[in-house]
Parts: structure tokens; sequence; C-alpha cells
């Protein structure tokens, strides 16, 4: 068994795990299957798998420094500078054995100290949100009253439909995705259509703290990216969510007031095309000084004070269109 940490590709494209580990542990190893090749933004769901596949197509190979179970918890650290350490914990969820891959930075994710409401957003009962069918790894929304559906957007990674236009868009980033969109310019082109939309925002499951933790790129270079794109794009606002958990519920929250804000919207323009249709409110009587001042300057013989002839009112009214 070679000691180094493996990843490869999975030979089964019915799996939703797309990726094979083999951790050297023992005298065989353990061989799993995963959601991701790295725990980089939240905790990543594994499953065992019994044998490692002869003709296995290798994404990664790196040495290890150690790996050590410690309970019902596999430490493992990579010979490598960055994205070194991490931890396998075999638990159970609902009764069933379950294999979670995690960092540090993930567990410090998992538990931001809230909880998610489960109150429909807006009042809004049973939310359709149509989920771009090139999202990879996509929002289930499992917890909110929500009916999901896959097709193809014209921008962002989730939206809202009325009248088969799309009303509302939210792009999903993940942190490394954000970068990465930011210096090779493609979150500008995403953002110019985006704000072609009634509503539309760009989610990131990350804190905007960790920008400035970046050690491939220059932090100041991505917050001044960040700076340009909202300023030149303000109408879509980017967002830096906590978790991936609270970037979901944000999303949830965000398409819900977004149909909700269009109800009110053509609610409104219905009111106001009815009151632009009433009837033309009848032209106000001259008050008896403009008759006297109009009356004077035409030749009429009219009194300084007093009660002004009906007489001369009416012809006011006859020489203004009255």
């Amino acid at each position: 068994m070679p000691d180094d940490f493996l990843v490869a590709r999975n030979p089964d494209d019915e799996s939703t795990l797309p990726f094979l580990l083999r951790i050297p542990l023992g005298s065989r190893g353990v061989i799993l299957k995963a959601r991701e090749s790295w725990p980089r933004t939240s905790k990543v769901y594994c499953h065992r798998v019994e044998e490692w596949p002869a003709d296995a197509q290798i994404v990664e190979r790196v040495p290890v420094r150690s790996c050590v179970q410690r309970g019902a918890a596999v430490d493992l650290v990579l010979d490598r500078g960055r994205e070194n350490r991490s931890q396998l914990v075999f638990t159970r969820v609902k009764g069933r054995p379950a294999i979670f891959w995690q960092t540090a930075r993930t567990t410090r994710q998992a538990r931001p100290g809230v909880a998610v409401p489960k109150a429909r957003a807006s009042g809004v009962a049973g939310l359709q949100i149509v989920v771009d069918s090139r999202e990879r790894y996509a929002f289930r929304f499992g917890d909110q009253q929500v009916v999901l559906e896959k097709g193809a957007l014209p921008a962002g990674d989730y939206g809202v439909l009325r009248d088969g236009r799309l009303l509302a868009s939210v792009e999903r980033k993940s942190l490394q995705d954000l970068v990465s969109s930011l210096t090779s310019g493609k979150l500008r082109y995403q953002l110019a259509e985006l704000a072609t939309l009634p509503r539309a925002a760009v989610v990131v499951e990350d804190r905007y703290s960790a920008v400035f933790r970046l050690d491939r790129v220059r932090p100041a270079v991505v917050a001044d990216a960040l700076a340009e794109c909202q300023v030149r794009w303000p109408q879509v606002p980017i967002v830096f969510c906590e978790t991936r958990p609270l970037a979901q519920e944000w999303t949830y929250r965000f398409l819900a007031a977004a149909v909700t804000g269009l109800d009110e919207e053509e609610h409104g323009s219905v009111v106001v095309a009815a009151l632009a249709e009433a009837p033309a409110l009848a032209p106000a009587a001259p008050t008896p000084a403009q008759v006297r001042a109009w009356a004077q300057r035409a030749g009429y013989d009219v009194s300084d004070r007093g009660r002004v002839p009906q007489r001369l009112v009416a012809a006011y009214q006859a020489a203004h269109g009255g």
C-alpha cells in the first residue's frame, strides 16, 4: 500500500459522489467515494467503497506526513504547504452510519451559532425555484417550502420565473470561484447579464474577512475588484454569507421577496392605471377678483367692490373656454 493520499475520478457515472479517496490507514487503506476532492467550503459527505479500481484516473497524489485514528476520527496531514490538514469523522445520522470529511475551517463554518428559521419567506407558499441545469452540487432547500425544477437560465444559478420570463436570479459562488472569476474577468460578464434582470444578486459561501487571508493572490487586488464591480453594477449586490446553509437560506428569501415585490408592483400599476383613467375634474370657478380684473381690461363697467354680476362671470367663462 503506497503512503500517498490519492484522489481519483469515480468511474461510476451515475453516482452523486464523483471522486474516490484512498487514505493510507491500516494494511489495505480506507477507500471512500466523496462529493468533492477537498473540504474547502463545507463538510464533504463520503461513503465506503470496497475496491479501488485497477484503472483509476488519478486526479491528485500527495505524500502523507501523518494518518492517525483517534476514536471515531482519522486525522490526516499531507506533505504540502496549504490544504494539508483534514479529518475524517465516522458518525451516525438518523441511525445510519455516515462519514464526513472536514477541516478546521469547515468545522467553524458549519457551526455559525445561529438557527435557520423554518418559516416561509415573505409568506410565499410553495415557491418555485428553477435551478440552472449547469449548476453542480446545487442547493436542495431541504428546510424551506420550495418546489425545485431544472432548467437553463440565461443568467445566475437559481431563479424564479413569471410567464416564462426570468424575474430574479442568484449567482452562487464559493470563495475560490469568486476569486477565480474576478481575476479572469468572468464575473464582470456575469454581472452584466444579471444587471439586465429586474432583480439579481451574487451570494458567496464565505465571510468577507476570508478575502484577506488569501495566499495565492493579493487580498487587496480581490477587495479592489469587488468594490469596482459594486460601483459599476450597484443593482446587483454581492452578499457574503458565512456558510453554505446560510447562503442557501439567503437565496431562498431573496427570491421569495422578489416574487412578492413583483406582485406589489403589478398591483400598484393597475391602481395607477385606474386612477389615470378617472374622469377629468370640472374647472374651478373663477374668483371675483379674477373676473373683475378681466372685465376692467375688456372694457366692461364693473365696480371695484361688491358682488360681481353673473353676466360678467358667464362672459369670463365664455372667453376662457369654460
